[in-house]
């Protein structure tokens, strides 16, 4: 299971908490109240905090149709956690509150105002009573730490059906790897090495997107993959299919910053010039920079898989490689699996999901 101080240690992880905390504070009248003493506290803190605020717009249901709720900081904040009400954190609200957290990472630009909240000592602190209690609970969160089960996986298609076939994937990773150096030469010959210019490319460190990927279903709410997406376009209809997966597949789980981190060392890819404006952005570091090479990846694994787990505590972060050198899990969905051989195929028929008021329930 998850430990509080992994969930605290994360970006993504700390947003989890103080989401969850929002929503407990709300329940049960309804979870996207934003009137609440602790709401409103969050919103005017997190907006002084936020990089952008003054190209921000801000619209609360609070005291006035456009007003601010008062000023608050995050002491304010942070003594409100501390008698805060928790509930049971069951499987339905710890898959919203998860894919609140989600859909708010970006590692193109600074954190949000939330997440500087959430990372202030004060409240960081406050959201260790938080933490306590989503490790201690037994339901809804059982699976963030769990394996690849390879019994059960589903890929899912947006909108409009699966769209042409995607190459091999020996041949798309080849072309990935080739592509990918082409951008490292031209960001070196074109671009500024000051890391607080204004540049931005492809921030993310995922294998090629356009290979199988998959994730398990978890009962009533269906595979994970329609509820967690980063960078999502607003979809309301997704069909998912089983993913039959090869006998004895060689699946690297990453777990934890230290496996990502080991990847990185048995397969490093250097990534500084393309990578270094967005990821200084999102992370303030300046430094070399390196990725997976998947292509090499693939030769020794048939599957990558990202734990929920890992997802909360490194996602966003800065992860050590060796000295002088590191790297960022960008773009990775929780419990997202990347299937490096043409092994994995889905199967024919699907199901169909629709979004219903941001729950995802099954369609036709």
């Amino acid at each position: 299971m998850i430990t509080p101080e992994a969930l605290l240690d994360g970006w993504r992880g700390r947003r989890f908490l103080l989401e969850l905390a929002l929503a407990a504070e709300a329940y049960p009248a309804d979870r996207y109240v934003t009137d609440t003493p602790l709401a409103l506290a969050v919103m005017s803190a997190a907006h002084a905090l936020d990089p952008g605020q003054g190209q921000m717009v801000v619209a609360v249901s609070g005291p006035g149709p456009h007003e601010m709720p008062p000023a608050a900081t995050a002491e304010s904040v942070a003594s409100l956690l501390e008698t805060s009400r928790l509930g049971d954190v069951d499987q339905g609200m710890a898959l919203r509150v998860f894919a609140d957290a989600v859909a708010n990472a970006r590692y193109w630009q600074e954190p949000d105002g939330s997440d500087v909240l959430a990372a202030t000592p004060v409240v960081r602190a406050a959201l260790g009573r938080v933490a306590r209690h989503v490790a201690g609970s037994a339901t809804g969160i059982g699976w963030w730490s769990a394996p690849l089960d390879p019994a059960d996986q589903h890929a899912v298609t947006w909108e409009d059906g699966p769209g042409e076939q995607a190459p091999r994937a020996a041949d798309r990773l080849a072309r990935w790897r080739s592509d990918l150096a082409v951008q490292e030469a031209q960001a070196r010959a074109k671009r500024l090495a000051r890391p607080e210019a204004t540049w931005s490319a492809e921030w993310w460190s995922t294998p090629p997107t356009d290979l199988v990927r998959t994730t398990r279903s978890l009962g009533w709410a269906g595979p994970v993959g329609v509820w967690l997406v980063e960078d999502a376009m607003s979809w309301e209809r997704a069909v998912t299919h089983r993913v039959a997966t090869p006998a004895g597949a060689r699946v690297h789980e990453i777990d934890g910053p230290e496996a990502w981190a080991a990847l990185c060392r048995a397969y490093p890819l250097e990534v500084t010039e393309q990578k270094r404006h967005d990821w200084y952005d999102t992370t303030g570091r300046h430094g070399r920079w390196v990725v997976p090479d998947w292509a090499a990846v693939a030769v020794d694994h048939d599957a990558v898989h990202l734990t929920a787990a890992a997802y909360l505590t490194a996602a966003g972060t800065v992860v050590p490689v060796d000295d002088g050198v590191a790297s960022v899990i960008a773009g990775w969905n929780p419990d997202e699996t990347y299937w490096l051989t043409d092994d994995a195929r889905p199967e024919e028929d699907g199901a169909v999901w629709v979004c219903d008021d941001q729950d995802w329930v099954p369609g036709s």
